[in-house]
């Protein structure tokens, strides 16, 4: 039985089911109608695709190949290479914006890629991690070194690129890194062992950095020849010892503030800039930061907003002769340097909740606990904290639970088993459970929803109540192995940092019969081809992303022949990888993962 909704079908055990049926294949048009689509597509310069045996409801509109040319089916057949070609290379895939040279810096004159189109820098390489921002990204290599790249990192623009400049720098090494976070000015990195890195984001300032401190390493393995540290990077420590075997494991950052999640389930924070604490994101308000004089530390106190100047939207009688700044002991200390603060401060109002997993959206923070409830705070101006229609506070200073069943019956239980934040727009991934053998996964967003981000089939600015997301929310499917439905649950859910967001999600529909990978959807803003449909209009609905010659877009695993790092050196043969999806800064990667 398929169950989506209220409708129940009777379906065959070896049938496949996505929640956007199939569309029967169309019949060859007249030699009318084709002269009329031809027409059309040179009037309005609409981009046509060839499709094949199969056609979905949610692909690129179909037409008889005699409306292309020779020449265009070839370009098409050229950049719809597969993921893993006949002789075992990798492939990697991008598009969208270009224009700080993020996703392709060998193409430093390409402005966007309108569809998925493959990467030689990235062919036969296989990351830990990969993050993108607006003007500057960086990734993981197998070997767990950092590598960083962008206009915004080198300062300089397409035009003064010369020869191999334009390749990513490796600016941490030998830490083994597993994690990476991006701010404006900050990148941020997640050792196997626990310790958080900071780097600029700039290659200037991390110049400045290594002449003002060089290397004071004296390691036990300095001493067997590797490389030493260097000044270009500080470690954040927690600002009390953690107990032993105690570690962090994850980090999440905002645009201004960073939590980290602990071995032992406690939240920490750390103020990035002045800002970090501008809506209550922080969770504190009050801590201590080195003295610019070498002198005993000093402590701090940033007032959100909200606090600072609750008459900020009254009328002029009503407000106050004057309203309090930032703290004075702030006014002489520079925290765009990545040494103004070094410390991770425990959330004083999560002590003692156990916590397994950590989100920050642009300016708020979401926090899930260990039996799937959701705690929420910081920005809420666009609802993107999810705490109803009722609540119209733009910045919610306190952790606050988010109601995830509102909309469903009382007699079903709900769990919330993931939490992704990105910019303005927040997401929730909820198993929901009637008490039978049957459960069911919604994906609910909420926040801003005025390009299309929410996924509900509407365009709205706020969005304060978690809504249903269409194509991606109650889908099941037959399992061979358990012979009964099982519910398709997101594998990974990526949200892009910019203002105008989209998302991409990966559906794990690799399981059951007739799977071969992870189908990929996409929604929001699409300026910037980032939706990598070929269009530029922005959608309000999750869309399966198609490759150019219309087939679906699966992401893969594979044992790869050879994984090379990105100096171009084989690092091991035979090793299990996956493809991953990153939504950027106005644009989309797929890399490959080892697993």
């Amino acid at each position: 039985m398929y169950r989506n909704a209220t409708r129940s079908v009777k379906v065959p055990r070896t049938c496949r089911l996505y929640s956007t049926p199939a569309i029967p294949r169309p019949t060859r048009p007249s030699s009318k109608a084709v002269l009329l689509g031809t027409s059309f597509a040179l009037a309005t310069g609409t981009v046509v695709y060839i499709g094949q045996n199969t056609v979905f409801a949610d692909s690129a509109a179909v037409f008889d190949s005699t409306v292309t040319t020779a020449a265009e089916d070839r370009k098409l057949r050229e950049i719809s290479v597969p993921n893993v070609s006949a002789d075992g290379t990798l492939n990697s895939f991008v598009w969208g914006s270009n224009k700080s040279n993020t996703i392709s810096p060998e193409d430093a004159k390409v402005d966007s890629f309108r569809l998925p189109s493959p990467v030689k820098w990235l062919q036969n390489i296989a990351l830990r991690d990969l993050a993108l921002h607006e003007g500057h990204a960086a990734c993981i290599d197998a070997r767990g070194n950092v590598y960083q790249w962008g206009d915004g990192f080198f300062g300089a623009g397409p035009s003064d690129l010369k020869g191999q400049e334009w390749a990513p720098k490796q600016t941490l090494q030998g830490k083994d890194i597993v994690q990476l976070q991006l701010t404006d000015s900050r990148v941020f990195a997640l050792s196997a062992s626990g310790h958080v890195y900071v780097l600029p984001s700039h290659a200037a300032a991390q110049d400045s950095l290594s002449k003002a401190q060089p290397s004071t390493s004296s390691s036990w393995w300095s001493l067997l020849g590797a490389q030493q540290e260097g000044g270009n990077y500080a470690e954040i420590t927690a600002n009390e010892s953690l107990p032993w075997r105690e570690r962090f494991v994850s980090i999440s950052a905002g645009s201004d503030h960073l939590l980290a999640l602990t071995s032992s389930g406690r939240v920490f924070t750390h103020p990035i800039t002045k800002n970090a604490n501008s809506h209550g994101q922080l969770g504190l308000r009050t801590f201590d930061i080195p003295s610019p004089s070498n002198s005993s530390p000093v402590s701090v106190e940033l007032i959100p907003k909200a606090l600072q100047d609750p008459y900020a939207k009254a009328t002029p009688l009503s407000r106050p002769t004057s309203v309090s700044a930032e703290s004075p002991s702030l006014h002489n200390i520079d925290d765009q340097q990545i040494r103004w603060c070094d410390k991770l401060f425990e959330v004083p109002s999560l002590k003692g909740i156990a916590i397994d997993q950590v989100a920050a959206g642009k300016r708020s923070s979401f926090v899930k606990t260990t039996n799937g409830r959701v705690l929420g705070w910081g920005a809420n101006e666009y609802g993107q904290i999810g705490l109803g229609k009722d609540v119209t506070l733009e910045a919610i200073t306190k952790p606050t639970e988010v109601i995830l069943w509102r909309s469903v019956p009382k007699d079903v239980q709900s769990k919330c088993i993931g939490i992704t934040a990105g910019g303005d727009l927040t997401v929730f991934t909820v198993e929901r459970t009637d008490g039978s053998s049957m459960q069911t996964v919604d994906v609910l967003t909420c926040g801003n929803g005025q390009w299309g981000g929410i996924g509900n089939a509407l365009y709205r600015s706020a969005q304060n109540e978690p809504a249903r997301a269409k194509n991606v929310s109650g889908l099941i499917e037959f399992s061979e192995q358990t012979q009964n439905l099982q519910p398709i649950v997101p594998h990974a859910i990526s949200i892009s940092p910019s203002p105008a967001g989209h998302i991409v999600l990966a559906l794990d529909t690799q399981n059951g019969p007739g799977g071969s990978g992870r189908d990929l959807l996409l929604w929001g803003a699409n300026y910037d081809w980032q939706l990598g449909n070929g269009k530029r209009s922005s959608l309000a609905t999750p869309t399966r992303l198609t490759r150019p010659d219309g087939s679906r877009f699966i992401l893969a695993k594979a044992k790869a022949r050879e994984v090379r790092d990105l100096e171009g050196k084989v690092w091991k043969r035979g090793v299990e990888v996956e493809q991953m999806a990153v939504a950027g800064w106005g644009n989309s990667v797929v890399y490959w993962r080892v697993s």
